[in-house]
């Protein structure tokens, strides 16, 4: 899967009708900026005003998810950015001339193909992630629904839906892939029981209703009152119940397409986390009430993350220098040698590891009943990891030096103690000139930034001995 963010290729509209509204809808969805995410536009309104997608939006989750910004609302929205998700975009422009996204069969399937039509491009910006390192889950107490996310390397979810009737008893779905949504996914119909549809046309909802954009589960005597109801209601002269317990002669597109379709409302309602999600989701009886509490914690979890500002690193991973690549490049010799491992390398950045051990020769006087790394040190090892960055490239580099020119902005936030790895990452703030190089530094031990700092030295070459 890319790591740089996607848009779509040309703008792309298709109408239909709003499922609750009931009214006539165009929705036009158009290529957006990096960092754009989606955005609902209001084509209706005066001044166009925009609602972005974000769970802190979210005001109702009855037969959907409803976001509202300054009174301004969009009904059910999960179908759209399910489809969105499932087809790996990060930004677009959602125009609308009504608060509610067309219906159309009741799955994802129409806004996928949309997608499909307008092509998708790459963006240059990097793509960021809400990385799941340890368990999270939501409970409602009230209907014993639960989510769950754990650590995965790639977006996957399982949904386990359980109705309590005998026409739709326990059903599973699985996508072990974000990337397979539009093959298994994507035309999963929505779909209701017959007693909550009478409650839902007596209430003056779904409008928009029709046997051909969800699938009706009887779950109790179709009885002539209710089936004059279904025919005002459905524009139909008759209605009548299948053999598999389904109102009229709709086809299910899969065996368990409840469940796939309650798959599908999960994906659309926690893309309002905001950010693409690395993990794997377990969805126990999932609705819009669990799937927008459950965004709205990983969406929690995303803030703090983004301000501890806390990469991603694999510390299993095979290093691009060990401690003889090091020496290699480095003059430096233990005791002054700070830098273990270096873990990643570009022409912009570097990432190296310092294992603190008890056993370093500063802990004898710094201090011998509380050991604390000095912070001098800890700026050293992070311009070590730099210098590391500079002379990785140059041919010889056992004839260079670095010399420090200025440290400024320094600040250090937590004591780093003996048994800490410290990792420290460096990228360059402007292309190396003249030698001179300019660098910013953060140190982490877990998920804390540790120590940061803007670096500037000097590479010259070593003065030989004639």
């Amino acid at each position: 899967m890319s790591e740089k963010q996607k848009t779509l290729g040309k703008e792309v509209s298709l109408s239909g009708i709003g499922l609750h509204t009931g009214r006539q809808v165009n929705l036009t969805m158009k290529p957006a900026k990096e960092n754009t995410g989606f955005v609902f536009v209001r084509t209706d309104l005066e001044g166009n005003p925009q609602v972005e997608a974000d769970v802190n939006y979210v005001t109702t989750t009855e037969r959907g998810t409803t976001l509202e910004k300054l009174g301004v609302k969009i009904h059910t929205c999960e179908h759209l950015l399910a489809a969105l998700v499932g087809m790996d975009i990060d930004n677009a422009i959602l125009e609308m001339n009504s608060a509610e996204p067309p219906i159309m069969d009741g799955s994802s399937k129409f806004f996928v193909e949309a997608i499909e039509e307008a092509g998708v491009v790459e963006q240059d910006q990097n793509r960021e992630y809400l990385v799941i390192k340890e368990v999270m889950n939501y409970v409602d107490p009230n209907t014993g629904s639960e989510i769950t996310i754990i650590p995965s390397e790639n977006y996957e979810i399982t949904t386990m839906v359980d109705f309590g009737t005998k026409i739709l008893g326990t059903q599973n779905a699985s996508l072990k892939n974000i990337t397979d949504f539009k093959d298994e996914i994507s035309s999963a119909r929505t779909f209701s029981f017959l007693h909550e549809l009478e409650m839902l046309l007596d209430s003056g909802l779904i409008k928009g209703g029709d046997i051909s954009n969800a699938i009706v589960y009887v779950d109790k005597e179709l009885t002539p009152e209710t089936a004059e109801k279904l025919k005002k209601a459905f524009g139909k002269e008759e209605v009548t119940i299948r053999p598999n317990g389904i109102l009229d002669n709709l086809t299910l597109n899969y065996p368990n397409e409840a469940a796939r379709h309650k798959l599908l409302d999960v994906i659309g309602d926690l893309a309002l986390t905001g950010v693409k999600i690395k993990g794997k989701v377990i969805a126990t009886k999932p609705g819009h009430f669990v799937n927008t509490q459950f965004a709205k914690k990983l969406n929690r979890q995303w803030k703090l993350q983004k301000k501890k500002n806390v990469p991603d690193f694999d510390l299993k991973a095979e290093p691009v220098f060990d401690i003889n690549g090091i020496m290699r490049l480095l003059p430096h010799r233990p005791p002054f040698l700070l830098i273990d491992k270096i873990l990643e390398l570009s022409d912009s950045h570097v990432v190296g590891l310092k294992n603190v051990s008890m056993n370093e020769p500063f802990f004898v006087g710094h201090f011998p009943k509380e050991p604390v790394m000095p912070g001098v040190l800890q700026i050293e090892a992070m311009a070590q990891a730099g210098g590391i960055l500079v002379l990785a490239n140059v041919p010889d580099p056992e004839n260079y030096s670095t010399y420090f020119v200025k440290i400024d902005k320094v600040k250090f936030k937590k004591k780093v103690i003996p048994g800490d790895t410290l990792i420290f990452k460096i990228e360059l703030i402007e292309p190396i000139r003249r030698g001179i190089v300019h660098m910013q530094g953060y140190g982490y031990v877990g998920d804390s930034v540790v120590v940061e700092a803007e670096l500037m030295a000097q590479v010259a070459k070593t003065k030989l001995d004639s």
